[in-house]
């Protein structure tokens, strides 16, 4: 059995804690990364104190300093924290009591741990939401430089990961942005979620101390402290939130690490990336393994899973508070590691990519890639888009039998399925005639998608401003 007795909690108990019971419900081993953000919540709590005269300055000021000096023993890895404490808050209010005496035990007044944590968590959510958005942004800023870059380079586009029609190589890369540009605005709005206060709902009912919830909630940033102190205290969703939008964001970062793995295969062959972001093989001295985006891949899996786990945490919890949440932090944690490190990996990544043009535009010219253009050709000659498709389909089998794509066919050999075909034909039948068409917005012509590119630096332009 461990001794003592928890001080924190311990007065109506007969014996300590068994020392297993104390070890597996401790959470300080991975709630310790919450510390510099209790430490925040803590001085502005002994601030609002003070402020509606619970706390004498005194008090307050040597609340303040003993905090800020714990605050950089935790930073210097000075401190000594202890499984027997429980939680990052037991640790750092006992040193608090250790360094000022008996005023450190005044600091918990007109709080709980319940809404202790539940603030902490949204104070380091809040900040690591804002790493990620600068990650975001900085990746999405590397596509759009070179999607520009490279708005006349001709690739095959593919439906079914068959050939279908030729697109540019940064009309592609546009519409990774466009998945990352959702993303960074479901970040955004969760963010406004995350920043409730639920400081001052105490263990879940509220205090009988005149405290000041607006003032703690504009001292730590807050949009506004959170309206029932029942949901205040219980409430995960922000949590959930946050990983249905890592979910998303690495669902989309798998589909692009999928393309890039087909792309650098010699059976493609389409890009190459750089040496240091990827690896070699312990047997076969040729192999270039794109391990960044193979391991983004294999790391959505992870996020998805932790995204269930806090959903069924949270699927039959009465109100208010119950142990069960201390399950939130790990998985949370994980997913922002994840995520922070597979934005990264992608924005360091990403501008380093080099086009191998040559092959993408030989691609290209398999396929009949430009089938569709003859029978949007066919239609502009007065023949019924049916039609049109019949006849180019017959001309594709006698491409396959023959070995010819259309535009390597000789004028009689178009004209035997249909005589509405004129010498004009191969203007529209070439790659860059193909793509040169689709000149609208959202189209992969090149001057389109430069246009394009340029709205998007517009856009994160915008972004950057409202930070």
């Amino acid at each position: 059995m461990s001794q003592p007795t928890n001080q924190s909690w311990g007065g109506r108990f007969s014996e300590p804690t068994d020392a297993f019971v104390e070890r597996f419900t401790a959470s300080v081993d991975f709630d310790q990364r919450l510390a510099q953000h209790d430490i925040q919540g803590s001085i502005a709590h002994a601030t609002m104190l003070a402020r509606v005269g619970v706390l004498d300055e005194t008090e307050r000021d040597a609340i303040i300093a003993g905090l800020q000096e714990i605050g950089q023993e935790i930073a210097d890895g000075t401190f000594a924290w202890s499984v027997k404490l429980e939680d990052v808050h037991m640790n750092i209010e006992a040193r608090l009591t250790e360094k000022i005496g008996i005023t450190g035990k005044k600091l918990h007044t007109g709080r709980s741990r319940n809404d202790q944590v539940a603030t902490d968590i949204r104070l380091y959510l809040r900040d690591a939401i804002d790493a990620v958005d600068g990650e975001l942004l900085r990746l999405r800023k590397g596509l759009i430089e070179l999607a520009a870059r490279e708005a006349d380079t001709i690739m095959p586009g593919f439906t079914h990961l068959q050939t279908a029609q030729p697109v540019t190589f940064g009309h592609h890369l546009l519409a990774w942005q466009e998945m990352l540009a959702r993303d960074q605005e479901r970040l955004r709005d969760c963010r406004k979620r995350v920043n409730v206060m639920p400081l001052g709902a105490a263990a879940l009912a509220g205090t009988t101390y005149p405290i000041d919830r607006h003032v703690t909630a504009e001292l730590l940033g807050f949009e506004r402290p959170a309206e029932n102190s029942l949901d205040a205290v219980s409430d995960r969703d922000f949590a959930i939130e946050f990983t249905a939008f890592a979910s998303l964001l690495l669902m989309h970062l798998s589909r692009m690490s999928e393309e890039l793995v087909l792309w650098t295969s010699a059976q493609f062959d389409f890009i190459d990336l750089p040496d240091r972001f990827c690896t070699g093989s312990s047997i076969m001295p040729q192999k270039k393994n794109p391990d960044v985006p193979e391991l983004v891949r294999g790391k959505t899996g992870r996020v998805y899973g932790h995204l269930i786990g806090l959903l069924t945490l949270m699927k039959s919890q009465p109100l208010a508070y119950n142990k069960d949440n201390q399950e939130d932090k790990e998985p949370l944690f994980d997913t922002l590691d994840t995520v922070q490190g597979c934005l990264k990996a992608f924005a360091d990544m990403v501008p380093a990519i080099e086009a191998k043009s040559d092959n993408m535009y030989e691609a290209a010219r398999k396929g009949f890639s430009t089938a569709t253009d003859l029978a949007d050709y066919l239609v502009r000659k007065g023949v019924a888009f049916r039609d049109a498709h019949e006849i180019v389909g017959q001309s594709v089998a006698y491409g396959i039998e023959h070995k010819k794509d259309l535009s390597e066919m000789s004028l009689d050999e178009l004209r035997q399925f249909s005589t509405s075909i004129d010498d004009d034909v191969f203007e529209v039948l070439t790659l860059e005639g193909s793509v040169a068409a689709r000149n609208h917005i959202g189209g992969t012509a090149p001057d389109q998608v430069r246009a394009a590119a340029q709205r998007a630096r517009d856009s994160l332009t915008a972004l950057r401003e409202e930070n």
